[in-house]
């Protein structure tokens, strides 16, 4: 685990490997044990390390036999063991332990397909001497993120963006486009990032740099069609077997290791095949708010606090009450990237105290995209029948709709939230219906509240779209998921801000076989009846009871709406007033100023919106304005005060 940074020159001139220090300097957080990089002519590729596995003998870059191979790898390959004995049968010599060697010698006997072998989580960048030719590539999933620019001489890339604005005569600007996709979604898809000239590697993707030219090919993709030849009973059994291997898998470690645990299916379902393949108890931490109605709403720790004693696992939790005044412009300066979704602070805390104890930590992110989990995939479900009531009851029930309040932090006003969404959304169409549950704010709006900007001139969620082509609605969806939110908003994040404390992150659940598994699944065996995950949980059975199984779905954030209506509302006021947003030239003063007051007095709820320019200004401030996140903290507690 680490991050991995490098620069090749496209014209054959040569590299400049005094540039790695910057590089590698401003990630060090990502590889606190070790460093190195190796240069040869025009390519030069570098690497910040933590030691997982092989923590004396895996440092990088790594080479062949006959260094005519360089390799430099962010992650894990959780087969290595199985790739390392065939290779070595075919003749390959090993260096080290570490499992990223075996991304050398598997480019030595099956060429670019190697990738097609590898079971893991990775970015890696690998130099063939010979062919003078610059291989880079990010795994299935996207669960590591890889920035790269291009300019008229040079290719960098690098784990974080931070790395490459470190070189010289690179100045960062917003890339308006993908400003305007971030109004509405929240984050910044794949091939974009906020930065103009800074570009992400779509998952599963492998970059070639040869001879002066650049391409790039998808090696990977989800299965298109259900199976429906395996019945029910074998599709739970599948399901069981396929996430205990998975778990199994990847608790390979030399360092300490253990699990988030939130009381949740997911979180509990990884707890409990942890449970089963260890004989020491397995170390778990959880997180909770608490104090006004709104941070007990998201206190998930009582359900956290049963399975850990159902487990009797090595338990610890944290009550907390985070001073986000002070952790915004630090997490944001992590995160590359402005996000709206408020789980990254959440995420950040939660690895911090699990830092304390373990370098590897086991996530159950995944579930609800595989197995069916989230509210969205129950539209064409209520559609249905909402399409049978008469129309004076369905024109009442909209009527109605449109005056419900929206806000999230009680039960009740929880329900009339998603009920207004769904009366809303309830005759649009598959595509915009989805859309309909995910956008932070709707195309009209972020139109209106972007200068310049006449609609959306790029739109991922229309590309994913069209590039799907499951005949299953559920997994039409997955598709969409996997190719937009899930690497661009959960796995980012998730990332970038357990690596900000230098902890490996691991997601058992996103293991590539299992998601191929659950992309052949029907819907009706997903969401049988209207059971989100019900295939799951049938699976999960033997293993997690019922009031475990069957709880009301939380998600792992934050208040912050209530935050923002109260002891934050001050703050905000002065972050995106009128003086502010008429400097940053960006967004129409009115329109900020509307939609703060509808939150305000719950019209609407539009806590990720405000989020998504609180943080865009932060952000701004400091990776526009070339400040550090040190001094825009000051000055944020300065205005409070």
């Amino acid at each position: 685990m680490c991050g991995i940074y490098g620069i090749i020159h496209l014209d054959g001139s040569p590299a400049d490997p005094s540039l790695m220090q910057s590089m590698g300097d401003v990630t060090r957080h990502r590889g606190p044990d070790d460093h190195g990089w190796h240069h040869d002519g025009n390519c030069v590729i570098g690497m910040r390390r933590l030691s997982i596995i092989d923590l004396a003998g895996g440092h990088q870059p790594l080479t062949n036999e006959d260094n005519s191979l360089w390799l430099v790898c962010n992650g894990e390959i959780y087969n290595f063991r199985e790739l390392r004995e065939d290779l070595t049968k075919a003749g390959h010599r090993f260096r080290t332990g570490s499992d990223c060697e075996v991304i050398l010698h598997a480019y030595e006997a099956w060429g670019d397909d190697f990738v097609s072998r590898l079971n893991g989580m990775y970015n890696f960048a690998l130099w063939d001497v010979n062919r003078r030719r610059l291989l880079l590539g990010r795994d299935r999933i996207g669960v590591k993120p890889l920035y790269w620019r291009q300019d008229g001489q040079r290719l960098a890339f690098a784990t974080e963006a931070k790395a490459l604005l470190a070189l010289p005569g690179v100045t960062p600007e917003v890339d308006r486009a993908a400003l305007a996709s971030y109004l509405n979604l929240g984050y910044v898809s794949a091939p974009r990032s906020m930065f103009k000239g800074i570009s992400k590697l779509p998952v599963a993707s492998l970059m070639s740099i040869e001879s002066g030219k650049v391409s790039t090919r998808c090696y990977w993709s989800l299965p298109e069609t259900v199976d429906s030849s395996v019945s029910e009973d074998e599709w739970i059994e599948r399901i069981a077997s396929g996430i205990d291997r998975a778990v199994r898998m990847q608790m390979v470690s030399d360092v300490p290791i253990g699990a988030f645990l939130s009381g949740g299916v997911d979180s509990s379902a990884v707890v409990a095949c942890m449970a089963g393949a260890t004989s020491q108890p397995v170390k778990t931490y959880a997180i909770g708010f608490g104090g006004s109605a709104a941070d007990n709403f998201y206190n998930e720790l009582p359900y956290a606090r049963r399975v850990a004693e159902l487990f009797g696992t090595d338990h610890r939790e944290i009550m907390v009450k985070p001073d986000v005044v002070a952790l915004l412009p630090r997490l944001l300066w992590h995160m590359d990237e402005p996000i709206a979704d408020t789980a990254f602070i959440t995420t950040y805390l939660v690895s911090e105290f699990a830092r304390e104890d373990v370098t590897v930590i086991l996530s159950g992110v995944g579930g609800d995209e595989l197995f069916g989990g989230y509210r969205r995939y129950l539209g064409n479900h209520y559609a249905e029948r909402f399409s049978r009531l008469p129309s004076l009851i369905q024109g009442t029930a909209k009527a109605i709709g449109r005056m419900l309040p929206a806000d999230r932090h009680s039960k009740w006003l929880n329900v009339a939230r998603l009920a207004k969404g769904f009366l809303a959304t309830a005759e649009q169409s598959f595509e915009e219906r989805y859309r309909a549950y995910l956008q932070i704010m709707d195309r009209s709006l972020s139109s209106r509240l972007m200068l310049g900007v006449n609609g959306l001139a790029w739109d991922p969620l229309i590309e994913a779209f069209a590039n799907s082509h499951q005949n299953d609605p559920c997994n039409h969806m997955l598709a969409v998921d996997m190719a937009s939110q899930l690497p661009d908003d959960l796995l980012m994040l998730t990332d970038k801000m357990s690596m900000t404390v230098s902890l490996e992150c691991r997601v058992p659940l996103l293991d590539h076989e299992l998601v191929e598994m659950a992309a052949t699944m029907p819907e009706a065996v997903k969401i049988k009846g209207g059971v989100l995950k019900a295939a799951m949980k049938s699976a999960l059975g033997p293993k997690l009871p019922p009031d475990i199984l069957h709880r009301k779905k939380r998600g792992f954030g934050t208040p912050m709406g209530a935050w923002l209506k109260g002891e934050l509302g001050h703050l905000l006021d002065r972050i995106l007033s009128p003086e502010v947003i008429r400097h940053r030239n960006l967004f129409d003063v009115a329109v900020v100023s509307q939609l703060i007051s509808d939150h305000r007095a719950n019209r609407q709820d539009y806590t990720e919106a405000i989020v998504a320019l609180l943080n865009f200004e932060i952000w701004a401030r400091i990776y526009l304005d070339r400040r550090s996140h040190e001094d825009v903290t000051a000055e944020l507690h300065g205005l409070l005060a």
